[in-house]
């Protein structure tokens, strides 16, 4: 008797696409360790660099990788969960970065079909195994059967129906975070759908000039006209128009300029901006980590004769805030200290930063994957540091002082209500009308605070209250 089956394949050894790989692998950092790609992923491509064969293209692939599954995660697992035949918690964590990296090469790249269904196998069979590898070809070629726009109609609950839910799936962002945005927007669907649609673009890099050491002109002339455009608001940003190296430029790499969203720029120019009474002498920025704020504050200060003096409650942010004022020109102190429970006398300051800890939704474009970790519960727990942050900063202020609160969210619950509750329970200080401390910006509402966005203003959505301290 013939035995007439097919003779086993031979085994074929998977073949490595370090870009993939690196994508994975950065994925994962961002699952397991809570990690931040923009954090874990310059190191990796540094080291691919180093390693050798891994260049320009390769770099910009990876990048749009890793952002692109991140800024879609949710909306992929919808799609995924469609495909699989288990709940999709049972699906294992790499499986599943697996999976949604394959499903941003075919519905979110102009990688071709078989590539995109091809290279992601690969990489299953060399960080997951063949047995699982068989199970992501399966996922994947299902996936592969419709488009996004296709596979949009399939998932999203009916606009009609849930409004939120609708263009939380359209625009991958969770639900929540749509309402929240949308209150604080106002107005109907355009704008919100706008403002969704602009958290999913890739953003600029925006360079600041700091006062004294560099001008906006030197960055422009450094980058190239090719590269590089002045920013539409700021007269010390520029913005490198192709993502370039900022790195590259002499004047990054002195810390005689920086890497700064023109929004950010902003909030520090009105502060410096607004009219004090009196002397004008001693500023203070009491949140300073990072840094990029109190560094544009001490240039300006130095060029009034006045002192900063910068604090940050955690040491590795304190040293990072030291390494952003170094080679400053005029006198500035950096200290490790709490914000709300200071080590300077009240009264000492004539004006006073206090950009506070929040949930970071005005800066969603910049890091995707803070949409799908935060949660409503995380705004209970930054309410009392908030509130604390900004009693502590309007004790500091002397009486005809400037505070400027500021965060990184539209969220209605971290600005506007922190501001009210503060100055009913506070006393002693008034709203200053912070529009015309920014006279170029359109779009700024009814004030007194202000509020920007990435789809009216190409800036991070930060928002700006400024009081003045009164008694």
């Amino acid at each position: 008797m013939n035995d007439r089956r097919r003779p086993a394949k031979p085994y074929r050894r998977p073949k490595k696409d370090p870009v993939r790989v690196l994508a994975f692998e950065a994925l994962r950092a961002v699952d397991e360790r809570d990690a931040y790609a923009n954090l874990v992923l310059p190191p990796l491509l540094r080291k691919a660099r180093e390693d050798g064969g891994f260049d320009a293209r390769d770099a910009a692939l990876a990048t749009e990788l890793v952002y692109g599954t991140l800024r879609w995660q949710g909306t992929y697992d919808e799609i995924v969960a469609e495909c699989v035949d288990r709940p999709l918690r049972e699906v294992d964590p790499p499986v599943l970065d697996v999976l949604s990296l394959g499903a941003h090469q075919l519905l979110g790249t102009r990688i071709p079909t078989h590539a995109a269904v091809s290279a992601t196998v690969e990489l299953a069979r060399v960080v997951l195994g063949d047995g699982r590898a068989r199970f992501v070809n399966a996922v994947l070629r299902k996936i592969a059967a419709d488009d996004l726009d296709g596979w949009l109609r399939r998932v999203a609950p009916p606009y009609d129906e849930d409004p939120e839910a609708h263009l939380g799936v359209m625009h991958a962002h969770p639900r929540w975070v749509v309402s929240a945005l949308w209150d604080a927007l106002g107005g109907g669907r355009a704008g919100i759908e706008d403002l969704l649609a602009a958290d999913n673009e890739r953003p600029e890099v925006t360079l600041v000039a700091r006062p004294g050491r560099s001008g906006a002109d030197e960055l422009l002339a450094a980058a190239g006209e090719d590269r590089a455009l002045p920013g539409r608001w700021s007269p010390y940003a520029v913005r490198l128009v192709d993502g370039g190296e900022p790195g590259a430029l002499d004047a990054v790499r002195e810390g005689r300029a920086g890497v700064q969203d023109e929004g950010s720029q902003l909030v520090a120019m009105a502060l410096a901006g607004a009219p004090v009474e009196g002397a004008d002498a001693r500023w203070l920025d009491g949140c300073a980590g990072p840094g990029g704020k109190a560094a544009l504050l001490a240039a300006l200060a130095a060029q009034r004769g006045a002192t900063l003096l910068a604090a940050e409650k955690q040491p590795h942010r304190a040293r990072l805030v030291a390494r952003a004022l170094a080679g400053n020109p005029g006198p500035y102190q950096v200290v490790t200290a709490d914000g709300t429970r200071p080590v300077w006398r009240p009264g000492s300051f004539d004006r006073v930063l206090v950009d506070v800890p929040c949930t970071g939704l005005g800066a969603l474009r910049r890091r995707p994957e803070a949409r799908w970790r935060r949660r409503p519960a995380d705004l209970e727990g930054f309410a009392p540091l908030q509130r604390g942050l900004l009693r502590e900063a309007l004790a500091a202020a002397r009486v005809g002082g400037v505070v400027a609160y500021v965060t990184c969210s539209p969220h209605l619950a971290e600005t506007r209500a922190v501001v009210d509750d503060v100055l009913k329970s506070a006393g002693g200080a008034e709203w200053i009308d912070a529009r015309p401390l920014l006279p170029d910006v359109p779009g700024l509402g009814d004030g007194p605070d202000v509020q920007l966005w990435p789809h009216v203003h190409g800036t991070d959505a930060m928002y700006l209250a400024l009081l003045r301290r009164t008694g």
